[in-house]
């Protein structure tokens, strides 16, 4: 389905929300008949709706299905919205903070989850054998020595890696498109920047990084969410990369 046909469909929709309604036909009553899906007509329209109401759905948004109704009628008919412009305004902007506001609330609401799985992981994970804490809050363990030398801030490096949720979800892996990544050493997250300078050429280790050393209470992407610790796998293959 188009983009600009929901959103016209949407936007009838909230023309029609706080208009003056005729009284609302009772649940168990509008049900007591389902309309056929024979026709053309019917299945586009059912589709229709069905995608509205998904959508609707999927934003945590209310659906008013009598309001809906009326907007889809009116615009239908030709008739003119049943708000005056600067109705349209305040209801789209009030919309629009309401729904920001939810957003925000579920963002913290998993931050804060994140931020406290993450420390009780790293706090156990700290006790394990052979994991080093740094003072920065990072910790390490060595897969494999390296023999070779250490890359600084300014240098390029290039690496194999694989990155997990501390769930064990895996986000991202060059070992999957099996070929390693060149970057400079100050171009990544801070756990990163400062693990790379501790490495030797050839060394292997594998990473726990507090979220504050990664992406912080903004996350990134699908997978990495607000506050998330994650672990990395690190291959350092070379510590300087023309």
């Amino acid at each position: 389905m188009k983009p600009y046909v929901i959103i016209g469909l949407m936007t009838s929709v909230l023309l029609a929300a706080g208009c003056n309604q005729k009284e609302q036909t009772p649940a168990s009553e509008a049900s007591a008949k389902e309309p056929e899906l024979n026709t053309l007509e019917q299945k586009v329209s059912y589709l229709f709706g069905f995608d509205i109401g998904r959508r609707f759905k999927s934003d945590d948004m209310e659906l008013d299905i009598t309001a809906l109704t009326l907007a889809l009628e009116d615009a239908k008919s030709g008739a003119e919205p049943r708000l005056s412009q600067e109705e349209i305004q305040v209801v789209m902007k009030t919309f629009q903070e309401k729904q920001q506001a939810k957003r925000a609330e579920a963002h913290k609401v998993v931050a804060e989850a994140n931020k406290k799985e993450g420390e009780e992981f790293l706090a156990a994970n700290a006790k394990k054998e052979g994991v080093v804490t740094t003072e920065s809050g990072l910790q390490y363990k060595v897969l494999k020595e390296g023999t070779g030398p250490k890359p600084t801030e300014d240098s390029k490096v290039s690496v194999h890696y694989r990155g997990t949720l501390i769930n064990g979800t895996e986000f991202d892996s060059s070992y999957r498109h099996d070929k390693p990544v060149s970057f400079p050493v100050k171009g990544v997250i801070a756990g990163w920047t400062e693990a790379l300078q501790l490495m030797k050429e050839g060394a292997k280790w594998e990473l726990y990084i507090p979220s504050d050393l990664a992406y912080g209470p903004g996350g990134t992407g699908s997978q990495i969410g607000p506050n998330s610790t994650l672990i990395f796998e690190v291959e350092l293959l070379k510590a300087n990369v023309e």
